[in-house]
C-alpha cells in the first residue's frame, strides 16, 4: 500500500488544526478585553434589558412540537432535488420508475411516521 495516499488528508488536517490554532492565538492578543464593565455581565436582547429571569420553563409539548416539525421540515427539503430532477429522469424510463417509487415509499414511510406521531397525541396541545 502506497503512504502517499495518505499524505494530502494528512496535509489538509495539518492545514486546518494550524489554522485554527493561528486565529485562536490571534484573536487572544489581539482582540479587546475590557472587564469588569456592567454591560458585560447582562445577557443582550437587542439594546434592551432583560426583564425576568431567563429560567423559564416551558411545557414539553413545544419542545415535541419543535422536533416535529424539524424532522418533517428536513425531511420535505429532501423533496425538492427529486422533483427538480424528475423531469429529466424520465427521459430513462427505467431511472424514471425507479425514482417515482422510491419517493412513493419515502412519502408513505412520511405520512406513516406523522399518522404514529398523531395516534401517539404528540399533536395534541391542550
Amino acid at each position: 500500500m502506497e503512504h502517499g495516499n495518505y499524505l494530502y488528508p494528512l496535509l489538509f488536517l495539518v492545514g486546518g488544526l494550524g489554522f485554527t490554532a493561528m486565529n485562536f492565538t490571534l484573536a487572544r492578543f489581539l482582540a479587546p478585553r475590557r472587564t469588569g464593565l456592567p454591560e458585560k455581565e447582562v445577557a443582550y436582547e437587542c439594546g434592551e434589558l432583560p426583564v425576568g429571569r431567563a429560567w423559564v420553563q416551558y411545557n414539553v409539548r413545544y419542545y415535541l412540537y419543535a422536533m416535529m416539525f424539524v424532522l418533517f421540515d428536513v425531511e420535505v427539503v429532501f423533496l425538492f432535488p427529486w422533483a427538480t430532477g424528475f423531469k429529466s429522469m424520465l427521459m430513462d424510463p427505467a431511472i424514471g420508475m425507479l425514482a417515482f417509487w422510491e419517493m412513493l415509499v419515502f412519502l408513505a414511510l412520511l405520512i406513516i411516521a406523522i399518522a404514529y406521531a398523531w395516534r401517539k397525541g404528540v399533536m395534541e396541545w391542550f
